[in-house]
């Protein structure tokens, strides 16, 4: 396993980190305590999660995973070599959960107290703001439309709140998610003018499909020291090549919830095809390819994996010792020059 520090001398992070959305879904408690064996074993040190998962949220299941990761942690010794990682949620959706989130000091200490005591720890090493208060582009919205009369949660706001989770040594660095390069830096700033707790990373979509963090926020990560940690690395799996020619496999994230649409539109869909046939001409997992893409960044902390069957865990993990050649490398950009982002 390879790591990297996340934020100027905070930890070591394994670069593959283990995503859990589907863990309460998808996943049983016990195939989830079996992948987290696996992936500590084979030296995956950090663990990302939220207290809206699973996904698709559902007011039935909020909560679960964290449960899930809690009840595994209390049968054993070694939390302190684990970072652990999970996020509050904004505005705007999950309307069940505290009458509607919000990034205000109430909210954040109830959200954060839920958590610890799901997660059955005293502290969360990376507590991250799962998307803004105010409306802009995440969650694949294109283009921006300003609301003048909006109502959103100041960043200085939440900052101050979660500064005094940090000093009180129940988060250990905060983060940001699904966040653009003016929040970013917005975040950034007003950490600098308060003396407050200093973003340490961005949790994106980031993978061959979606390459728009590259645009203005991979410089940021370079040279504001606050890395990227890389979500959809395979696009809900698209990447992987088995929903093409409109294959649907039984138990798969695109079968089961089509409204995970968001990679397999006619670009995306032609994008694959190509890096799948750039995998198949080099001998290689097409998934294991995207993968490995996305450890080569030099912008990015850590890859989030996600899997729903021991196979898919054990080939994802193993990606970090997959080193792709110049031709490789070549002509995946000739792909991304020919279909630039081909899904938001």
């Amino acid at each position: 396993m390879e790591y990297r520090c996340i934020g100027n001398g905070g930890p070591q992070v394994s670069v593959i980190c283990l995503g859990t959305m589907t863990w309460g879904e998808q996943n049983s408690e016990q195939e989830a305590h079996q992948q987290l064996d696996y992936a500590v074993e084979h030296g995956v040190n950090f663990l990302d999660t939220a207290e809206m998962y699973p996904v698709p949220p559902r007011e039935e299941t909020q909560g679960r995973t964290e449960a899930i990761i809690g009840n595994w942690l209390a049968r054993r010794s070694d939390r302190d070599r684990l970072i652990i990682a999970s996020k509050v949620s904004g505005p705007g959706m999950q309307e069940y959960l505290r009458g509607g989130p919000q990034l205000t000091r109430k909210h954040l200490e109830q959200a954060l107290n839920d958590s610890l005591a799901r997660l059955q720890t005293d502290y969360i090493d990376l507590y991250q703001v799962h998307w803004p208060s105010r409306s802009t582009n995440f969650f694949g919205k294109l283009g921006y439309v300003h609301d003048a009369g909006e109502q959103a949660t100041p960043i200085e706001e939440t900052l101050a709140v979660l500064d005094e989770m940090v000093k009180a040594g129940k988060v250990r660095a905060i983060g940001l998610s699904n966040e653009t390069p003016w929040g970013t830096m917005a975040w950034l700033r007003a950490a600098e003018r308060s003396g407050q707790a200093r973003a340490v990373a961005v949790q994106n979509p980031y993978g061959l499909l979606n390459r728009t963090y590259e645009v203005g926020l991979a410089e940021i990560s370079h040279r504001e020291d606050v890395g990227l940690l890389a979500y959809s690395p395979l696009g809900f799996g698209v990447l992987s090549g088995k929903y093409l020619d409109g294959r649907r496999p039984p138990k798969a994230r695109l079968t089961l919830f089509e409204r995970f649409d968001r990679y397999t539109n006619e670009n995306g869909t032609e994008a694959t095809r190509r890096y799948v046939e750039i995998a198949h001409a080099a001998g290689l997992d097409p998934a294991q390819m995207a993968l490995a893409y996305v450890n080569t960044r030099s912008f990015v902390t850590a890859n989030i994996i996600g899997a729903t069957t021991m196979e898919q865990l054990a080939a994802n993990i193993a990606s970090i010792d997959l080193k792709l050649s110049g031709e490789v490398l070549e002509e995946i950009e000739k792909v991304h020059t020919a279909i630039p982002n081909p899904c938001p």
